[in-house]
């Protein structure tokens, strides 16, 4: 019997011009993953850069992927490379939302890009076709067209390199956005940690307004929920609330600073 691909709601977010918000789960559990669905979170992002489990440990990303699916959550993943075979194995696993860490020139995006998609700019694309996972295994009717239009691939800016080449960045055909990393930024400008120095605020706001005005959806974090109104209202639409350690962290130390009893010494 065919099946229908379900519709990817963070791309149709982003088109339709709304804001997604979302979280990283920096514990990389499928429970978590599952009650954040069940919490009515628009994404949960998935590092595989920084931490996590192997990108080509294919049982725990699909059990993320099941828990994601069960209760109609997108998943956000960070690929720790811009390789367009990874690009393919994460696809063909069931992901339908990637961005690409540290990308540097126009080139490898439109590389990475062309490789999530079976056709291209009017051309053919670079995806493989077989009968995956993302697939279902053969039973997906239509799985060429629906799959073109239900897979995302944005990018991480955060390189001095990036921003200079965001031009041509920007003008890659079907990048699904660009995600701005003012840490890495940071490092790359000399003034690791600084996210206040000038130099940082100005490639922040270059990537944004040129973004925006390029018609190419921004994401980034948000520092606390006035950050997040902000940039909101300011073009971004898709904003990372915080991290389930962060917030397991603010909860736990709150309960601590509300206990009015003795606490045994040096707890």
């Amino acid at each position: 019997m065919d099946q229908q691909q379900p519709t990817n709601d963070l791309a149709a977010t982003l088109e339709n011009g709304g804001v997604a918000l979302g979280l990283l789960d920096n514990t990389y559990s499928p429970t978590l993953v599952e009650f954040y669905g069940e919490l009515d979170v628009d994404f949960v992002w998935i590092d595989l850069e920084h931490g996590g489990p192997d990108p080509w440990d294919a049982d725990l990303m699909e059990d993320l992927l099941r828990a994601a699916e069960r209760t109609d959550l997108e998943l956000l993943v960070r690929l720790p490379d811009t390789d367009p075979t990874l690009v393919r194995k994460a696809l063909d696993l069931g992901a339908r939302n990637l961005f690409l860490p540290r990308v540097e020139t126009a080139t490898e995006v439109r590389e990475a890009v062309r490789s999530a998609r079976f056709s291209y700019d009017g051309g053919p694309g670079d995806r493989g076709l077989a009968s995956p996972r993302a697939r279902r295994w053969g039973l997906v009717d239509d799985y060429v067209a629906t799959e073109d239009r239900e897979t995302m691939v944005g990018v991480t800016v955060e390189t001095e390199a990036s921003v200079e080449n965001l031009d041509a960045i920007l003008d890659v055909p079907e990048l699904g956005f660009v995600f701005i990393g003012p840490l890495d930024l940071s490092v790359s400008l000399g003034c690791p940690g600084e996210l206040d120095h000038p130099d940082v605020q100005e490639a922040v706001e270059t990537v944004r307004s040129s973004a925006v005005d390029a018609g190419v959806p921004v994401g980034g974090l948000g520092f606390g929920m006035d950050d997040v109104n902000e940039k909101a209202s300011n073009g971004y639409q898709m904003l990372n609330l915080g991290s389930t350690t962060g917030a397991l962290q603010g909860t736990v130390t709150g309960w601590f600073d509300a206990y009015e009893g003795a606490r045994s010494p040096g707890e």
